[in-house]
């Protein structure tokens, strides 16, 4: 089995039906999110996948995306109500 890595997706969308599409693709992908930042346990197959999804929807010259990839070795804090991540026993995607 692939294993999963935890990234960290974030965009400014200036259009609505645009942000409103991006907001389904990445609903679909993301195990946590708060506003336009998005937590999400991805194989790199899946990566491809929401890479591909995104940028057929997003305005290169008005809109913003990105893709980060945590280093699995630093240590998650939280704040407040926050809750730390976790990669699901198992994950639907779609």
């Amino acid at each position: 089995m692939t294993q999963r890595h935890l990234h960290i997706a974030a965009y400014d969308i200036s259009s609505d039906a645009r942000l409103r599409d991006a907001l389904r693709v990445l609903k679909g992908y993301a195990s946590g999110r708060q506003k336009s930042v998005f937590e999400c346990f991805l194989t790199p197959a899946e990566r491809s996948s929401l890479l591909a999804e995104v940028q057929g929807i997003l305005d290169k010259d008005e809109d913003r995306f990105v893709l980060v990839r945590l280093d699995p070795r630093g240590k998650i804090r939280v704040r407040g109500r926050a809750v730390k991540p976790t990669d699901p026993p198992w994950f639907y995607v779609g």
